[in-house]
């Protein structure tokens, strides 16, 4: 009598137990891929060959599978949070050795790298000067913390109606009388430190269809006379071939940057229609220094960092790694995974490229393992356990009854 197929079927039961034991443990662990174990048929080798009435000798585990599928996204209070909605790993350093990972659950560590709970960091493309990624080898990204510079204006751009009905005006210009401009509008500019400046235009009705514009820096006027002048046509758009645009307009400070600077005012766009004065859109390019206050993650995994002075700056850009074949990854615990020959060379990407999935900021991905279907798998890994059990005391009993032939 041979009790080795229900051996070998405890065995594998046993194993099948354990796999879906470690699921269930696992069905809260962020970025966990459930597994599942996978048999096939035992024969003994014959001299002569397999015959059809060979029975075999039980049953063994082939493979325990990992099962790749997503995890549903879960938002979290963490921006450092990320999580992957499709194919890719984040690729991970430790001291120089390259792992893989599903868990999205990140932080800062005193020197401003991104890492996991180990230390572990993410590696992307590091951003240079002005927020250019650096797009060769992936690196550890580091925040950098330091404060943006600030940048002085060049351009003041303004979109303004000035009122056709209005009279014209002959008296002397001086900014502190109302009664010699018609209207005025104010936008803040800043010199090469960051420092605020306040930029006032004036425009003085001289004749029909023209208009003179004036200007002060912090309350003092720029210049003896206008800055420039404005010719419109009789549909009240501006006469490009008699008006000169921009108005270039220096500015002296004394705040210790640099002075004067020039600003260039640009009205091209500005009406003299038979309706009230009004200021349609007014930008500047120019901004102050500014702290670093927060950053997110987009979806092509560029980390934006946001500032003070409500700029914002790319701060680097997390990278995703597929396989051929993930099934082939080694685990090594603690989330993370490591490349071997059956799993072959990480093809290494941008998000949201190929076949590489999308990133999410401030939300994890959960683990993909189904409690209600390993609970039924339970119940049928103890059945078939209990099965197995069954054929070894059925082999016993006949067993037992032979040797108590007489």
């Amino acid at each position: 009598m041979s009790f080795q197929q229900g051996l070998s079927g405890l065995n594998a039961a046993s194993k099948n137990l354990e796999v879906i034991g470690n699921n269930v443990s696992n069905a809260n662990t962020v970025g966990f891929k459930q597994s599942q174990a996978q048999f096939s048929d035992v024969f003994a080798n014959s001299l002569s060959g397999a015959s059809g009435a060979q029975v075999g000798i039980g049953t063994k585990v082939s493979e325990v599978a990992q099962q790749f599928t997503q995890g549903s996204i879960s938002a979290s209070n963490n921006p450092l949070d990320i999580a992957i909605n499709g194919q890719g790993f984040f690729r991970m350093s430790s001291n120089g050795a390259i792992s893989f990972s599903r868990n999205g659950q990140f932080q800062l560590d005193k020197t401003g790298h991104i890492v996991n709970a180990d230390g572990a960091r993410l590696t992307g493309y590091t951003a240079g000067a002005g927020g250019v990624l650096s797009s060769g080898a992936p690196t550890e990204l580091q925040i950098d913390t330091t404060d943006i510079p600030a940048n002085a204006t060049t351009a003041v751009h303004e979109l303004l109606n000035l009122d056709s009905r209005q009279a014209a005006i002959s008296a002397t210009f001086d900014p502190n009388d109302p009664t010699t401009y018609n209207h005025s509008t104010a936008v803040s500019v800043y010199d090469s430190l960051g420092n605020a400046h306040t930029l006032q235009s004036f425009y003085v009705k001289t004749a029909p269809n023209t208009w003179s514009v004036y200007a002060t820096n912090d309350g003092t006027q720029i210049g003896s006379g206008t800055i420039g002048t404005i010719n419109f046509q009789t549909d009240g758009s501006i006469n490009t071939g008699t008006t000169t645009s921009p108005f270039v307009v220096p500015l002296a400070v004394t705040t210790g940057a640099t002075t004067p600077y020039n600003v260039s005012l640009y009205l091209d766009t500005t009406t003299q229609f038979g309706s009230n004065f009004g200021v349609n859109a007014l930008k500047q390019d120019g901004y102050t220094s500014g702290r670093l206050t927060g950053f997110n993650t987009s979806a092509d995994g560029s980390i934006i960092g946001t500032y003070t002075n409500g700029q914002s700056a790319t701060l680097g850009q997390v990278v995703l790694a597929t396989f051929v074949n993930p099934n082939g990854l080694k685990p090594i615990g603690n989330n993370l995974w490591v490349e071997s020959s059956a799993s072959g060379q990480p093809l290494v990407g941008v998000p949201d490229t190929g076949s590489l999935g999308v990133l999410q900021s401030a939300a994890t991905e959960d683990s993909n393992v189904d409690l209600t279907a390993e609970l039924v798998n339970m119940i049928t890994a103890q059945r078939v356990y209990q099965a197995n059990a069954q054929t070894i005391k059925t082999q016993d009993q006949i067993l037992q009854t032979l040797v108590n032939l007489r």
